[in-house]
């Protein structure tokens, strides 16, 4: 016999199971004793026919509750197994198994205290798994409650210490066991709990060993793991990134060797913006961006160019330019201005593309069809450095309805959402987590989700928001609303003056023509608030938000006025190719 842990997905009943049969059995009696302390008696199971797969000989009921629990939307992880061999009897192996887990105290310092006295009379983890048909892992978690000081032990025992804190716990050296139970102590004092607590060992960097690109096995240093095992971290962080760091460097030479004109590693803790960025083939010159997270965390953005390195290259491409050729003029809109015009249609796009699960999926797919899109989801708060277009996103009431949607997507993954939200191609262990919550959940509901993915990683500035805003016909008014930040952002005296007529009608603005932009934008923000005697102007949108969007001057420069006629081409060349197809086919 094998003792082990094995996924729910991987177990099913087997034909020979004395009570299989169509009908689910009464589970009354045992559900609330496994949704309090989990399957404690191992199912029996034998290998089956199809590969990587187990089928339950004794544990129908077990099985059962279990999969109760999942409906119910709980976390349930791999069940304790028994796996049978050739020869086994399952009856005699439950019934032996089941006289044990009864003589086992429930109480995990009971058992902590069973299991040392075992080890000091010879018995190994493994003979103590089989006496009590437990698996050695919680042996080991049990046994591993020594390393705690007997004060926490105790406050352990009392339930003064919940099992979150007490698994933390177990990262921390004696000293800082000490300086915690002092602050536990002191009623004037907090004694940090939770993940908290783990912010606390490790002075807020603790580095996770799924973050590492190099094998663990090269790792010299020490990696603290806790109670149960399934979370490292590495103990020196300066150790960490010599070899995080030169990972990087391997993969870095390793994007030049494959053609890529450059590889940029971003300093630590910058964000990469892909607003500031404009998509870039290798053929066309595009570039790597390497951005690196406190926490280790390292992501690679592949294809892009700065803003400034793009505007170079479309230099490039034009007719030669002689030397001293007069500069272009200025566009009508600023950097900044840019960028507050792209988040905020960005935002309002993506709240609706969220609520539309038929659009949603198809835009997934064509993004995995064509390999183009953020699909290593990278979540950032729509965030910018210029503090006035962040507080001004903040304030969107797009930005903060689409808080739920994100909600319910980390609610799916059973994420707590302390830290910061990625899915990392680092981890394939949360594919498997990730994938296992979905299968749990309707079709219905899958498309609902997939309709919240999608928009959660919809990129800002680029075509498909230009489709999307008139495919979904986008209400702008009611996402968007004139702030402070919007008009300080405004440069241009003929935007400004433009704007007046707008609002104010021709008189108005010929009255005030000779003012300065700031009197005129003052006039403006009369209209819009109805104050100092002026007729209130609702639900005006400027011409730079709407779908689709215009410009003010001949000037141009907006960036969403090229990414809307370029979708309109290749809309007009789609539509002409089927029309052609047709006629053929005809």
């Amino acid at each position: 016999m094998e003792l082990a842990h094995i996924a729910f997905e991987k177990l099913s009943i087997s034909n020979a199971n004395m009570r299989q049969g169509k009908r689910a059995p009464d589970i009354v009696d045992i559900l609330p004793s496994i949704r309090a302390r989990g399957i404690l008696v191992p199912l029996i199971v034998r290998p089956a026919a199809e590969q990587d797969h187990f089928e339950i000989i004794a544990g129908r009921r077990r099985y059962f509750s279990v999969k109760t629990l999942k409906e119910e939307g709980g976390e349930v992880g791999p069940l304790p197994c028994a796996i049978m061999q050739s020869g086994d009897d399952a009856a005699a192996l439950e019934a032996s198994l089941l006289e044990n887990i009864a003589r086992l105290d429930p109480d995990p310092m009971r058992q902590y205290e069973t299991f040392v006295q075992l080890v000091r009379t010879g018995r190994t983890v493994d003979e103590i798994a089989a006496i009590f048909g437990l698996t050695e892992t919680q042996v080991k978690q049990r046994l591993a409650l020594g390393n705690l000081l007997p004060k926490i032990r105790e406050a352990y025992r009392a339930e003064e210490i919940d099992d979150g804190t007490v698994r933390y716990l177990t990262l921390a050296t004696k000293k800082q066991q000490r300086d915690w139970l002092a602050l536990h102590a002191d009623e004037r004092q907090y004694a940090p709990v939770g993940v908290q607590l783990k912010h606390w060992l490790f002075g807020g960097k603790s580095i996770s060993t799924k973050v590492a690109l190099f094998p663990l096995a090269d790792y010299p240093g020490e990696i603290v793991t806790d109670l149960f095992g399934d979370d490292g971290y590495f103990a020196d962080a300066d150790l960490f990134w010599q070899h995080q760091s030169d990972a990087i460097a391997a993969k870095k030479q390793a994007y030049l060797d494959a053609g890529w004109t450059g590889v940029d590693v971003m300093m630590q803790g910058e964000s990469f913006h892909s607003w500031e960025h404009e998509k870039a083939r290798k053929k066309q010159g595009g570039k790597v961006f390497i951005a690196l997270s406190h926490g280790g965390e390292v992501q690679f953005f592949e294809g892009y160019l700065s803003r400034k390195e793009a505007a170079k290259r479309h230099v490039g491409q034009e007719a030669d330019v002689e030397a001293g050729a007069v500069k272009s003029q200025r566009p009508e809109v600023t950097s900044n201005l840019q960028a507050y015009i792209d988040l905020h249609r960005h935002a309002a796009v993506r709240q609706d593309l969220a609520g539309q699960p038929d659009v949603a999926i198809r835009l997934m797919l064509a993004h995995l069809m064509t390999g183009s899109g953020p699909w290593q989801r990278r979540v950032d708060a729509p965030l910018h450095r210029h503090d006035g277009i962040s507080a001004s996103l903040a304030a969107s009431p797009a930005v903060r309805a689409f808080e739920t949607y994100r909600a319910k997507i980390d609610a799916c993954r059973g994420e707590p959402g302390e830290e910061e939200r990625v899915f990392s191609h680092n981890d394939p262990g949360e594919v498997v987590i990730t994938f296992q919550q979905l299968l749990m959940l309707t079709d219905e509901a899958v498309m609902r989700l997939a309709a919240m993915v999608m928009a959660d990683a919809l990129q800002t500035s680029t075509p498909i928001i230009e489709l999307l805003g008139i495919l979904l016909k986008v209400d702008m008014a009611s996402a968007w609303a004139p702030d402070d930040a919007f008009f300080e952002l405004i440069r241009d005296r003929d935007v400004v003056t433009a704007m007046l007529v707008e609002i104010a009608g021709e008189a108005t603005a010929a009255t005030h023509r000779g003012d300065t932009a700031k009197r005129q934008k003052e006039i403006i923000r009369g209209y819009l608030a109805g104050t100092n005697g002026r007729p209130k102007v609702e639900n005006w949108l400027p011409r730079w938000i709407g779908f689709p969007p215009a410009h003010y001057t001949e000037r141009g420069g907006l960036k969403a006025v090229d990414d809307h006629g370029r979708v309109a081409q290749l809309l007009s060349q789609t539509a002409a190719e089927s029309a052609r197809n047709v006629t053929a086919k005809a």
